[in-house]
């Protein structure tokens, strides 16, 4: 159909590069060296209400009893949580936003933030890499109307990719998990990935991780976003692909 480009279909070479294939696995191996770090140096004790948060009940039930090894032991709680938020995101396992929420319970706001964007992109980067590899089958099966679309989008935006990955980062035009699968298969360099994932996250990063400090005044997750923090999202998102509107404006 004229104005859209085909998905590409699978090379036969091996789809990763030396240095991308040296991410990916060091990414596995911190996953299985963190967590037996974790495992050998915690105290011996009943850790049964260690699990996945579900709900705001699990959460606040979870804050309560980390709190204490926080302050003890916050080297293996940190490496804990890392590796507990890089295997969701990489898996594309529901409730990080729960962990984002315990991050600001946990450490406050300032390294909070500092710590959810940097799981979030480190996870969403191993999902970019595993999903080079593996991941066409698996996006054309669950995602065809949206990939065709992503695919003439950035087709679209080539010369200013930055600023619309930016935007999709920002705004919830398109969800998070999708974008973190489906950008290595409309050929996304990982470098614009990585900077949009980076700086595009920090706003959404600061109201959940903020939230999370005065956790029991959540009812809902739906309380985290209320009109004004939607609204300053969208601003921001907008701001962020002004310089593509004004450079196709000039051309």
């Amino acid at each position: 159909m004229e104005g859209r480009e085909e998905v590409k279909e699978p090379k036969p070479s091996f789809p990763l590069s030396l240095w991308e294939l040296s991410v990916a696995s060091t990414v596995v191996i911190g996953f299985l060296l963190g967590l037996a770090g974790v495992y050998l140096t915690m105290p011996a004790s009943d850790y049964s209400f260690l699990k996945l948060p579900r709900s705001l009940e699990d959460l606040q039930l979870l804050r309560d009893h980390l709190e204490t090894y926080t302050s003890d032991y916050t080297i293996q709680v940190l490496v804990g949580y890392c590796v507990v938020y890089i295997f969701m995101q990489t898996f594309m396992i529901p409730g990080t936003v729960f962990m984002s929420l315990l991050a600001g319970a946990l450490f406050g706001v300032f390294k909070g933030v500092a710590l959810v964007v940097f799981t979030a992109t480190a996870g969403a980067s191993s999902c970019y890499f595993l999903s080079k590899v593996v991941g066409r089958p698996l996006v054309f099966s669950l995602w065809p109307d949206k990939l065709s679309f992503f695919q003439a989008q950035v087709a679209q935006r080539r010369e200013c990719l930055l600023n619309y990955m930016l935007f999709l980062r920002l705004t919830p035009t398109l969800p998070n998990t999708f974008i973190n699968v489906a950008s290595p298969i409309v050929d996304i360099p990982y470098r614009i990935f990585f900077l949009a994932t980076f700086i595009g996250l920090i706003p959404a990063a600061y109201i959940t991780v903020k939230a999370g400090i005065a956790l029991g005044e959540l009812q809902s997750v739906g309380d985290l976003y209320d009109f004004k923090s939607i609204a300053t999202l969208f601003i921001i998102g907008v701001v962020s692909v002004t310089p593509t509107l004004m450079s196709k404006t000039k051309s």
